[in-house]
């Protein structure tokens, strides 16, 4: 048992290569009916059928797939400052529009000019045209695996922030918490399985600050400048697989351990993704299960023959070794004499090759030499008449410069004064319309040549028709509301009139009097109405009339009568003139302040024209005097030119009378050392022939022996070899199908499952398949 404990990590790390190698081919699986939304809980026994497991990389019935990454920008210790998330749409079908769910705030298209509703469904669609959407937003929502970064001095804990520019030996840490999991069943019994996210963490390291890097599961590279380190782990899946950590441990966590100096940190990245898992098929794993216990045993009979028969050769071997050692001496003393003959031979040989190449080189060279000579002749005579032309024209050139110079210099002296008469017209043109805009009766800022377009713009659409006319209107309600509340007093003393009447005919059918008021007052002056009944009736009238009700009454009632006044002079013609009359005036003042500024847009670009033009002048005046000034070094060197090239001239010709008779010379030379070459090759060839064939002899010998001992060495090797892969290899697997195995085949298709589920951190519809990975990038440490 203590093998199987030593060795099941060489198990265990085949099956986790060939679920990685599985996802990298285009392997898939996932869950029939998944949910998508990675937050639901299912209920599915893998044990029971293969049919839950499907051997897709994606559902080709559908015709969307939503690609994510999730970038988290985390503090130096791993907690999250800022989720972005961006999304990639594949609309293979070409689809005019389609329907997503996303719960990102701050949704944009980052790739196109797409534009989509929120229906009543509350469902993104989007009016695609049959074209991909890239799309990015914020996250919200607690990620599915959390990132914790800590960090340690010498042994003790530190902050990110104090550990910037000390020394000594650190050890960063990076822990992940994995939180999205599924129940599922497993062989009937319901099981926590979490989504199989592999983390991967990678840095680069500065030498100078990092040495004696060294990782936990992990790789380091060093380029001799800086230090690559990348590190992976795989959270909850020793809880998924029920694996005794004592048997085998899986990486939670990347450790680096490293002496610094001055510490600094730049940023680190880590990516979280769980398709590997996702993309395995486990349908064909179930058929080789049964076969395999069966192999194993011919395996280990297969050992067992191999250890023998490896012991047999070892000892046939060692007999033929001890009697091999006698043939070398011999062939040795021969081989000595050979070899002298045959090194002075090619010494000899390679001393007349090397005259003969060197005759030959040099016949080549003074040939070259020869040509080049000509050649130089013909050039210096070239060069000699250019240098004169060279002269003359700069001497043209400085006269016509000059004439230019001095042009541009009258007309750049012009340019203040044609710069600042412009600006003059401008501001008159701007003080005339300052007058025009006061004299029409509108408020505005003076202008200027900088302001003048946001101010007359401002004013035009101040004077848009409804503006006006909604100006006009208020300013006729407040005169007409003025006037009617003046006579709010005769109003009052009317409705106040109309509400005794009504009081008065009220008493007088309490006291049995049926008539009008009118009636009662002809009544009264007729003397037909007794004092007392006048006194009681006239009381009654009074104490009803002061009551806080009919004053109420008499104060609304006079309110209504102000406002219906109002309404009605509003609705007269004489009104509604006045306000057409202001809409109209307003509109031509809006054209001709149109027209304002449409002519001084016009000046405005003459204006920049005239500014642009005197400084290209200024800048054309400055260039012609550098010009100017560089033509004359130019003419001193043009001069030095044609006074050399006439001394250059009168040596190429002596050069070219040399060069000939040494040609002569180097074709004799090269004739005489060909012939001794040809000689001394055949003296060489012979002494060659001879040295190899005693070589092969000595070689021959010597390989005997040589062959010998590695067969004996390779024999043993072979026989410890063999015991060592019997009971590391063999014994090993073979303790390892003893236990459980279609209990762990079970396990990794449920994680598989799992992991088939989770295709999206922020949302996704049923109509599309779906991926997800995860970025985080922390800050760096800086001194």
């Amino acid at each position: 048992m203590s093998n199987l404990k030593k060795y099941m990590p060489k198990v265990l790390s085949g099956v986790l290569s060939l679920t990685i190698l599985c996802s990298t081919i285009g392997a898939a699986s996932y869950s029939a009916g998944a949910k998508s939304t990675g937050a639901e809980t299912t209920n599915t026994n893998i044990s029971d059928t293969s049919s839950n497991v499907k051997s897709v990389s994606e559902d080709k019935t559908k015709k969307l797939s939503k690609n994510e990454t999730v970038y988290v920008i985390a503090n130096a210790d791993g907690s999250a400052k800022k989720v972005i998330v961006s999304d990639w749409i594949k609309n293979t079908a070409k689809a005019k529009s389609f329907e997503d769910i996303s719960n990102l705030d701050n949704i944009e298209n980052v790739k196109g000019d797409e534009t989509y509703t929120v229906n009543e469904n509350n469902m993104y669609e989007w009016n695609a045209d049959g074209n991909d959407i890239y799309y990015q937003g914020t996250g919200k929502s607690e990620l599915p695996v959390g990132l914790s970064v800590s960090y340690t001095l010498d042994g003790k804990k530190i902050s990110a922030d104090k550990l910037a520019g000390q020394s000594g030996k650190v050890k960063i840490r990076f822990d992940y918490t994995n939180r999205q999991s599924e129940k599922i069943k497993i062989d009937g019994k319901e099981e926590e399985i979490y989504v199989p996210f592999v983390m991967l963490t990678g840095m680069m390291l500065d030498n100078d600050v990092f040495r004696n890097v060294e990782v936990s599961n992990g790789k380091v590279i060093n380029d001799g400048s800086h230090t690559y380190v990348a590190g992976f782990a795989l959270p909850k899946m020793q809880s998924n697989l029920n694996i005794d950590s004592k048997d085998f441990e899986i990486p939670e966590y990347v450790e680096i351990t490293a002496d610094v100096k001055n510490f600094e940190l730049s940023t680190t990245l880590t990516l979280a993704a769980n398709d590997m898992f996702s993309d395995v098929d486990f349908s064909k794993v179930d058929d080789k299960i049964d076969s395999l216990s069966d192999s194993l045993d011919e395996l280990t009979d297969a050992a067992n023959q191999l250890i023998d028969g490896s012991s047999q050769l070892y000892d046939g071997l060692k007999t033929l070794l001890d009697k091999s050692g006698e043939l070398i001496e011999g062939v040795e003393q021969l081989y000595d004499g050979a070899e002298k003959i045959s090194s002075g031979a090619q010494e000899l040989d390679n001393g007349a090759g090397a005259l003969a190449s060197g005759a030959k080189d040099l016949d080549n060279g003074v040939g070259t030499l020869k040509d080049g000579a000509n050649l130089l002749d013909s050039g210096v005579s070239s060069l000699n008449d250019g240098a004169a032309s060279l002269d003359s024209g700069i001497s043209q050139l400085q006269g016509y410069v000059a004439t230019l110079s001095s042009g541009l210099n009258t007309i750049s002296d012009n340019s203040e004064s044609l710069n600042s008469g412009a600006k003059q017209v401008f501001d008159t043109l701007l003080a005339t319309a300052d007058t025009q805009i006061a004299a029409a009766g509108l408020q505005a800022d003076k202008l200027t040549i900088s302001n003048y377009a946001q101010v007359l713009d401002k004013l035009i659409g101040s004077l848009s028709e409804e503006s006006v006319k909604t100006l006009a209107y208020n300013t006729a309600l407040e005169t007409v509301t003025a006037a009617v509340n003046s006579q709010k007093d005769v109003i009052r003393e009317a409705v106040e009139s109309a509400v005794r009447k009504q009081v008065t005919e009220g008493v007088l059918a309490s006291a049995g009097y049926s008539m009008t008021a009118e009636q009662y007052d002809s009544a009264v002056a007729s003397g037909q109405i007794p004092d007392e009944v006048q006194v009681q009736i006239n009381t009654a009238v009074s104490t009803q009339m002061s009551s806080s009700s009919i004053q109420s009454t008499i104060d609304s009632n006079t309110q209504s009568q102000i406002q219906s006044l109002v309404d009605t002079n509003m609705q007269s013609d004489e009104v509604q003139s006045q306000i057409s009359f202001a809409v109209e005036k307003a509109s031509a003042g809006k054209q001709s302040l149109s027209a304002l500024k449409e002519q001084l847009d016009s000046y405005n670009k003459f204006y920049q024209g005239v500014l642009t033009y005197t400084d290209g002048v200024d800048k054309a005046n400055a260039g012609a005097q550098q010009i100017l000034s560089g033509t004359y070094a130019l003419k001193d060197g043009s001069g030095a030119l044609k006074d050399g090239a006439g001394q250059l001239k009168s040596g190429s010709v002596t050069l070219k009378d040399g060069t000939k008779t040494l040609k002569d010379g180097s074709g004799s030379l090269k004739s005489g050392a060909q012939s001794l070459k040809n000689g001394t090759s055949e003296l060489n060839s012979g002494a060659k022939t001879l040295a190899q064939g005693v070589a092969s002899l000595k070689e021959g010998s010597s390989a005997l022996v040589s062959g010998v001992k590695q067969l004996k060495n390779g024999s043993m090797s072979l026989n410890d070899g063999l015991k060592k892969f019997k009971q590391e290899g063999v014994d090993v697997l073979v303790d390892a199908v003893d236990g459980d195995v279609k209990g762990l085949v079970s396990r990794l298709k449920a994680v598989s499952e799992v992991s088939s589920h989770y295709k999206t951190y922020s949302g996704i519809s049923d109509s599309m398949n779906g991926k997800v990975d995860f970025i985080y990038k922390t800050d760096s440490i800086e001194k």
